[in-house]
């Protein structure tokens, strides 16, 4: 055949794939998300996230160290078998189970980016994001605790909070908040585009924060819309967000490509837990090889332009990588 051009010539050898990969996955990219729990020594594995478990905070300190030595640059901490009640109070008790795990970790492990979760739905009664009146889960209400529990953990010494609620204002709040108490160098990662999702299943079983009755779709986007994504991810950054989050991924590729396109701040991705576990039972029934389909994930989020990817498979990932 007289052909001018050969796309295939490019693609030869590993040495001249690897040269012209638009797209390359680094350990530098992950966030380790991982859950804590009261207790000594514990290391208790989670039946609905297999190879995930919930860790004291002892526990916790001691697997952070690994992390950090494998070059995993972040971890992002969510609680389990806190204290609840229909207010929420112990989200900012000053001796609650997350401010205790930040302690800990920057006092052992100070260079890792510690991240932790602000929402309502841990530390309340019904297993919702906000506070529930007279039977409607009310906004300002909310944000006002919300604006407290991230004020607790920047007292306790966090990096980054992520607000995961989607609370209108609840950035805005959070930073007047943080600025107004002396923690203007406290960074917000905004799950800015957060949808109601069935992919979240297994980080509810490993949580047990399902909603006791109803569902979160009056607050968390719904699945069929893109452009209010747009909307919601330049209010974020008008409120203060220095991060903005896609969460699902890998049904929300569109969104994470038009997100990044829209906006000139880093964007974070959340390869969440039903996705997780997706790959896991394909990969336990012999559908697809585990390794390749881990990579060939984690590099489709970072090709739809996330700059960073929170993933349960973050420990494993750093192994292939290196």
């Amino acid at each position: 055949m007289d052909l001018t051009k050969r796309p295939r010539r490019l693609r030869r050898t590993q040495a001249v794939r690897s040269l012209v990969r638009e797209t390359s996955l680094r350990v530098d990219d992950l966030i380790y998300p991982m859950f804590v729990t009261e207790g000594e020594r514990i290391r208790e594995p989670i039946d609905s996230m297999p190879g995930q478990f919930r860790f004291s905070v002892d526990a916790l300190v001691a697997e952070c160290r690994e992390i950090c030595d494998l070059g995993i640059p972040a971890v992002n901490l969510f609680g389990y078998s806190v204290e609840k009640d229909d207010m929420a109070t112990k989200s900012y008790d000053a001796d609650g189970l997350i401010q205790r795990a930040i302690r800990a970790i920057k006092a052992a492990v100070p260079q890792l980016c510690l991240q932790t979760d602000v929402a309502l739905d841990p530390y309340t009664n019904h297993g919702h994001d906000g506070l529930v009146v007279d039977g409607e889960i009310v906004n300002d209400e909310s944000v006002e605790v919300l604006c407290k529990m991230a004020l607790s953990h920047a007292e306790a010494g966090v990096d980054w909070v992520a607000p995961s609620d989607m609370m209108d204002g609840r950035v805005g709040g959070i930073r007047r908040a943080l600025d107004g108490a002396g923690f203007a160098n406290v960074g917000i990662l905004a799950y800015s585009a957060k949808y109601a999702s069935c992919f979240y299943g297994p980080f509810r079983g490993a949580l047990e924060s399902a909603p006791k009755k109803g569902d979160k779709k009056t607050y968390q986007m719904d699945p069929a819309n893109g452009r209010e994504a747009v909307k919601e991810i330049l209010l974020d950054i008008e409120e203060g967000a220095d991060v903005v989050m896609v969460k699902p991924a890998l049904a929300y590729l569109d969104v994470i490509a038009a997100v990044k396109a829209a906006c000139d701040v880093p964007v974070a991705a959340y390869n969440v837990s039903g996705e997780f576990g997706m790959v896991i039972a394909a990969a336990e029934r012999g559908w697809v090889d585990r390794e390749q389909a881990i990579m060939e994930v984690l590099t489709g989020i970072k090709r739809a332009g996330a700059d960073m990817i929170l993933t349960y498979f973050a420990k494993e990932v750093a192994g292939l990588l290196d």
